[in-house]
């Protein structure tokens, strides 16, 4: 199943590339998934995290996932999707919202993508400076205030035994991006 997620979302990102270089979108699945299956997560989350930019960012719908992956990997994926017809700020602030009240599997999934998106930025803050924030849909200042949100909120309802080692990884870059 998880080959299966990897390749549908491999064919549904054909030709699309990561904000701030020539990296082909798909890196970024694969990492998610990455980081999922290397914290333990179940299968389910580890397709999820293939498939969770599939919805928001290509011509497929949550019905197409459901009808590939069924109704838990499609309950993940839906979470984590952005409606893109709102604005930037409530989009976040429902992506904020949901991790609040969400069970452990999704918190792992939005987190996961979260600590990868983060870690691309300071990747690209090393190399093109400040001048990162202008590729973005938002200014550093919303960025700041979304990605300490989300860690403001990860841990609420989780206990200590079933939270990933990523969440504190996700801590770390956060102050490491937006305090240095």
């Amino acid at each position: 199943m998880k080959q299966r997620a990897k390749d549908f979302a491999t064919a549904a990102h054909q030709g699309q590339l990561r904000k701030n270089s020539k990296t082909p979108y798909i890196t970024h699945p694969i990492r998610v998934a990455n980081i999922l299956e290397g914290a333990g997560c179940s299968k389910e989350v580890v397709c999820a995290g293939y498939l969770h930019d599939v919805v928001e960012d290509t011509a497929y719908t949550i019905q197409d996932i459901a009808s590939r992956f069924g109704k838990h990997i499609t309950f993940l994926v839906s979470a984590h999707t952005e409606n893109k017809s709102l604005p930037w700020d409530k989009r976040k602030q429902h992506t904020i919202d949901v991790l609040q009240t969400s069970n452990i599997e999704v918190k792992q999934l939005i987190v996961a993508d979260k600590l990868d998106n983060l870690l691309s930025i300071e990747e690209d803050l090393k190399l093109l400076g400040d001048a990162v924030w202008d590729n973005f849909n938002a200014p550093f200042s919303k960025q700041k205030w979304y990605y300490q949100s989300i860690a403001a909120v990860m841990y609420d309802g989780v206990s200590l035994i079933e939270t990933p080692s990523f969440f504190k990884l996700y801590e770390d870059t956060v102050f490491r991006v937006f305090h240095s």
